[in-house]
């Protein structure tokens, strides 16, 4: 059996944790002299997030293990991709050239049918588990940004940060913004309400002029912030 191997890492968190590209590219090599296979090629990806879907190191071993009909080897399905719909590609592609895929960790090996249902319920998981931290965080951002909680970023034009971290108004820009939502009541166009603060003098949190993007960024933000109440 030919074997072409492929290791990542996105940080150096996951190297201090034991599965650096040095640890996965070891384990790929034992598995291939334990499994009496021929190592043709081991390919990494170092620093780069698995639900990229571009990778240089990735490319060149799906080129070779669909070329050679190889079994490509990785430490764990997580190494291979973030995404669900990426890695069944990447199941699909093999399979289609006839060639083979191998996850360590998981113990999955598509040569048989068994190991590629295994495959494709163990893809999906690993999705659902990053689709669920994901939306924990979006409910903790929404929950802190509905208590007038700082979420991240520069401090929004009309609020200020109190020691506590909590949005405190700011008595000017708060007027500021007062005008702008009168002024596009009244139908003006973004640009026309920039020109008439910049005219009058007021300044952004920054301290420059006014555009038609930053009048948009503060009645968008705004509108968020009377939604979340």
């Amino acid at each position: 059996m030919k074997v072409v191997g492929y290791v990542r890492v996105s940080t150096e968190k996951q190297v201090n944790e034991g599965i650096s590209l040095n640890a996965q590219e070891a384990k790929i090599r034992t598995w291939a002299e334990l499994n009496d296979s021929e190592i043709i090629g081991i390919f990494q990806d170092a620093g780069i997030s698995g639900a990229k879907e571009n990778r240089e190191g990735l490319n060149k071993a799906l080129e070779l293990a669909t070329k050679e009909r190889a079994t490509l080897v990785v430490y764990s399905l997580s190494r291979l991709s973030r995404s669900t719909r990426l890695t069944c590609e990447i199941g699909d592609k093999l399979d289609k050239a006839g060639a083979d895929l191998v996850s360590i960790s998981e113990k999955i090996d598509t040569t048989t049918a068994a190991g590629k249902m295994v495959f494709r319920v163990l893809a999906a998981m690993a999705e659902f588990e990053r689709d669920q931290i994901s939306e924990r965080t979006k409910l903790a951002l929404s929950h802190k940004k509905a208590n007038g909680e700082k979420t991240g970023g520069d401090v929004p034009f009309g609020w200020d940060v109190n020691d506590s971290g909590k949005l405190i108004e700011n008595g000017t820009e708060q007027h500021i913004i007062s005008l702008i939502f009168d002024a596009w009541g009244r139908g003006n166009s973004l640009g026309t309400i920039a020109k008439k603060l910049n005219n009058e003098g007021y300044k952004t949190k920054r301290g420059s002029r006014f555009y038609s993007q930053t009048i948009k960024n503060i009645l968008n933000y705004n509108r968020s912030l009377k939604k979340a109440a």
